[in-house]
């Protein structure tokens, strides 16, 4: 058994603003599945196609801006794609959001409500991701939280060390999950976060059940009368594991 990773889930104050938002900045398409609820996805995807992670946006009361866990690395192709996409980002109604730390050369930017992203600069290893690069979780020891990831997704490890580690699908498409350092981790409360799905046939108790036994532990309202499960893994990071499809 293994889930998968449908999508990240963006907690907003307007979601059909901000979906629309993430809609232009990664060229795909949105649909709704109720009030307060914008799923942005590529035109025709059908899950469970694994050549995608998805983007959820969800209104919530108050949604505070917090520094958090989760973000997304958007691919370029060429150092004039990267410049064309970060000033059509800003049209869009990003703003720039100071240097990039260490890392990867990139442009980090703030979404009209936010939240930080990067626009990464082109390298041979995104080339086929789509515009999504990386699914970056910011955590305290990439190689422990790897084996949990590993477990709980059946992602590929194509790059372990103190420092990071990175993940793809087996199939080899879609975008990467990195687990990157961070020795100041924030409070994990998740206004970004990530969402898993049973495969079909597969019942989510069962994989909540498999989940803890690697070491992931139901949060405070995860037991709710919800259709998901709200997780944390053993990094501390929430995460949802969602009603099968």
């Amino acid at each position: 058994m293994a889930l998968q990773l449908v999508q990240v889930d963006i907690k907003a104050g307007d979601d059909a603003s901000l979906g629309r938002f993430w809609a232009a900045a990664l060229g795909w398409g949105v649909s709704s599945e109720g009030p307060g609820v914008t799923n942005v996805e590529p035109v025709g995807f059908d899950w469970p196609d694994p050549s995608a992670v998805c983007v959820d946006v969800v209104t919530v009361p108050d949604p505070e801006t917090v520094r958090y866990r989760v973000h997304l690395d958007l691919a370029t192709t060429s150092a004039a794609h990267h410049a064309a996409l970060v000033t059509r980002l800003q049209e869009l109604g990003a703003t720039p959001a100071g240097p990039a730390p260490g890392g990867p050369p990139r442009t980090v930017l703030a979404d009209p409500e936010g939240n930080l992203f990067c626009v990464l600069e082109p390298r041979a290893t995104d080339r086929d991701t789509g515009p999504i690069a990386e699914v970056v979780l910011d955590c305290a020891d990439p190689p422990a939280l790897t084996r949990f990831w590993e477990a709980a997704i059946g992602w590929t490890v194509h790059a372990v060390s103190d420092d990071h580690a990175l993940l793809r699908s087996a199939e080899g498409v879609g975008p990467y999950l990195r687990l990157l350092r961070e020795p100041h981790l924030p409070n994990p409360w998740s206004r970004v976060h990530l969402d898993l799905r049973p495969r079909p046939g597969d019942d989510q108790a069962a994989e909540v059940a498999r989940l803890e036994e690697l070491g992931a532990a139901l949060a405070a309202g995860g037991r709710t009368g919800h259709p998901w499960r709200v997780m944390t893994d053993p990094g501390g990071q929430e995460f949802c594991v969602l009603a099968p499809a």
